[in-house]
């Protein structure tokens, strides 16, 4: 794919970045996507395990992202929609025109966006086929959001699961950004569609709100197994502990279902019983079955900020202690590690974020 750039789109963009190049903070308003006045000139070079394959997002994408208005974004959420596409779902979106100035930002936002891709070549990154687009031609923001702090700053995907013929995500609705790494919510929820993303619905009988047991449930990722969808979850902002629960398939959107482990066995109905799983606490969360392996592969970051790899055998745990597969002093202000559903043999890819460019990168481990 050709890679464009406007000379004219950069300066305008550049020229309103001026005022928001700061460090990696939880506040996405503060961020600076532009090449070369972030200082990013190509990829990273890594010299672990873990490599850098391609840059998924931004002027720097052979996806040209920003041809729908996505100049920058974070995470990455992938799942495999059940019919030979991975749907991917980006966090907070910058893009050009009406500014989001309550909010402390000079890019038009939006708290969502996805791009959808049958690309099972992954060594030279993965290529978007399409994305849902509003009647401008940008990616369109799958839920609104007012953006406004302290009522709700944002709605962030932080799972997706394709449960029949429907997709269905789980959404954090934020309240507020704190200190780097820091942030509260008002509640989490699943939205679901019955087009493959292009249209989604809220399912407000679905709602943790962040308190009592269901604010570990604030962040989460899904794993489908015999029958059930497994959610992990965590409180929002990094560093929380990792709980789990399970719902059989059908009966997802029903909170009564659920099942929560509680380090012995199931209890019903009581998001209170959940107790956590692995040892300290984890930032962003990704779990998926590892053909290669034979086993449940954990990605998250660590109090460091390194991107680190947990295993196990039962989908409870208990879990092997991290290995680090990014560590935060080659790659600083990384944030974020969601598996690509697709990954086969002894390399696993996954989705990082860079805060100090604002943008996606895919990796690639061995492991």
């Amino acid at each position: 794919m050709k890679r464009t750039r406007s000379l004219a789109v950069a300066s305008l963009a550049g020229a309103a970045l001026l005022v928001l190049t700061a460090p990696a903070s939880a506040n996405p308003n503060a961020i600076n996507p532009i090449p070369g006045l972030n200082g990013t000139t190509g990829l990273p070079q890594l010299h672990g395990r873990t490599q850098v394959v391609a840059q998924q997002t931004g002027l720097l994408s052979a996806n040209n992202t920003q041809n729908t208005n996505v100049f920058g974004t974070d995470l990455g959420v992938m799942w495999d929609n059940g019919k030979g596409e991975i749907l991917t779902a980006f966090g907070d979106s910058a893009g050009l025109g009406v500014p989001n100035l309550l909010s402390g930002s000079l890019w038009q936002w939006h708290s969502s966006v996805l791009f959808r891709s049958r690309d099972n070549n992954l060594s030279d990154g993965m290529n978007f086929d399409n994305t849902p687009r509003d009647l401008l031609g940008q990616s369109k923001e799958l839920i609104p959001s007012p953006k406004v702090p302290f009522v709700e700053i944002s709605r962030i995907p932080t799972a997706g699961v394709a449960v029949g013929d429907t997709q269905v995500m789980s959404m954090m609705s934020v309240n507020h950004w704190g200190p780097a790494g820091t942030w509260e919510t008002n509640y989490s929820g699943l939205v679901y569609s019955h087009d493959n993303g292009e249209n989604w619905t809220e399912a407000p009988e679905t709602n943790r709100p962040n308190e009592g047991g269901n604010r570990n449930f604030q962040m989460s990722s899904f794993v489908k197994s015999g029958g059930f969808v497994y959610q992990y979850g965590t409180p929002p902002g990094r560093g929380g502990l990792v709980h789990v629960a399970r719902v059989p398939e059908a009966q997802i959107m029903d909170l009564k279902a659920y099942e929560y482990f509680d380090g012995g066995k199931w209890v019903k109905g009581n998001p209170d019983a959940a107790k956590p799983i692995v040892a300290g606490g984890v930032g962003e969360i990704s779990v998926a079955w590892n053909d290669y392996l034979g086993q449940f592969v954990m990605l998250t970051t660590d109090e460091f900020n390194s991107v680190v790899m947990r295993k196990s055998s039962s989908i409870t745990g208990p879990w092997s202690p991290p290995e680090v597969l990014v560590d935060t002093r080659e790659l600083p202000s990384a944030y974020g590690a969601y598996i690509h559903p697709w990954s086969s043999g002894p390399d696993l890819y996954f989705l990082t974020t860079v805060h100090s460019n604002y943008n996606v990168l895919l990796m690639r481990a061995k492991i």
